[in-house]
């Protein structure tokens, strides 16, 4: 028997254009005390990236020509399909590498190699949804001789930042020389460039703040006023806005609102005209505001979350979406006593008639930086399979 470990060395969670590196290790578990007639020998490795993706039959008409084709591969062929198995269609798919051809390990020896592949710019976001899923895995095949591929899938998330689409590294660094006096670790910083310019681009794009205001009114009159100081988040910050009543005509009973959204099919893959959009509440607030001259609310963007994107088949929005229960008839305040040694009990209106109407603010949630959403992931950094 042999153990086999996957490693996902930085973390589960990388940028589109970010090179992936993995550590994968073989071990024979016996004692060093074995015979060595306990030695193990594997026939080859390889090991691949690719992007399943698995549509909704309800929801989404994929056309003849890109239906997922049928698994009808026998599991004792030599041939490594890292796909084999999987729900959906391989969209994705980088080259094999082989990480070694016939090894052999005596018992208690250990041996670790490292692959490492480069994302496409160009790939879609890892994304679970109500029509749409697109999965990344890092599968590591294995066999021995005369006996069926063992495979090893090691799952990771891709964010996507549509600002680095046309990222380019500068070329000055490989033609300058080399300085002896920096270390390894020095010398591969040339391989963060792509994250040091995204965390500047989502800096720049999530950092301007001005101040945008919005009347909330409904047939009656004014209900109010609504501030926010920004329209554009990163995963895991908190979109925080502000309400002032105290200028309103109709009184406002409670309001919510719901960090929301829109999952909709391209008009071409729906399967009616009139299909609705997938509609998701991440997070949500609601108050009493009776009487209240404002009120503010903050909303956590899950970092778990998938930032909005759109491919071919699918888009994905965000937006705040606002519900208010007003009165018809103005509401008497409750009377403050002049005497504070006198007690007043004030009680509620039994019976209020009242108006509802809600509204919708499109906001825009970009990734963030993948060190920090990989802190806390739950998914595991390393897999293991006994072959």
């Amino acid at each position: 028997m042999i153990e086999v470990v996957a490693k996902l060395i930085r973390g589960p969670v990388f940028l589109a254009g970010e090179v992936l590196e993995c550590a994968v290790t073989f071990t024979n578990p016996l004692s060093a005390t074995s015979t060595s007639a306990s030695s193990e020998t594997l026939a080859w490795a390889s090991a691949q990236i690719h992007c399943q993706f698995h549509a909704s039959e309800s929801r989404v008409l994929l056309p003849a020509s890109e239906e997922p084709a049928q698994d009808v591969q026998a599991s004792n062929e030599t041939v490594f399909v890292p796909n084999r198995g999987e729900r959906g269609q391989c969209i994705l798919s980088t080259p094999p590498k082989i990480l070694f051809c016939d090894l052999r390990l005596d018992p208690g020896e250990t041996k670790s190699y490292s692959y490492s592949e480069t994302l496409p710019l160009a790939a879609p976001p890892s994304f679970r949804g109500q029509s749409v899923k697109y999965v990344y895995k890092l599968t590591i095949g294995c066999q021995r001789v005369n006996c069926p591929i063992q495979l090893l899938r090691v799952p990771f998330r891709v964010l996507l930042l549509h600002a680095l689409q046309g990222f380019q590294p500068p070329q000055e660094d490989e033609v300058a020389p080399s300085n002896p006096f920096l270390d390894e670790e020095e010398m591969g910083k040339k391989d963060s460039r792509l994250l040091d310019s995204a965390v500047e681009v989502l800096m720049a794009m999530t950092s301007r703040r001005s101040l945008h205001q919005f009347n909330i009114s409904n047939g009656r009159g004014r209900v109010g006023t609504f501030c926010i100081f920004k329209t554009v988040y990163k995963i895991g910050e908190d979109v925080t806005g502000a309400f002032n009543f105290s200028d309103g005509e109709i009184p406002c009973l409670q309001y919510s609102v719901c960090l929301q959204t829109e999952e909709s099919v391209q008009e071409d893959y729906r399967r009616s005209h009139s299909q609705p959009v997938a509609i998701s509440t991440h997070a949500q607030h609601r108050e009493s505001c009776l009487h209240t001259a404002g009120s503010n609310f903050s909303l956590p963007v899950p970092l778990s979350s998938c930032p909005g994107f759109s491919t071919n088949i699918v888009s994905l929005k965000w937006r705040l979406h606002f519900e208010f229960v007003t009165a018809r008839e103005p509401v008497e305040a409750p009377t403050v006593p002049e005497n504070q040694s006198e007690t007043i009990t004030w009680t509620g209106a039994g019976r209020i008639d009242v108006d509802t109407f809600s509204w919708d603010l499109p906001i825009k949630v970009l990734p963030t930086n993948p060190l920090l959403a990989s802190y806390v992931s739950p998914a595991p950094t390393a897999h293991a399979i006994s072959i």
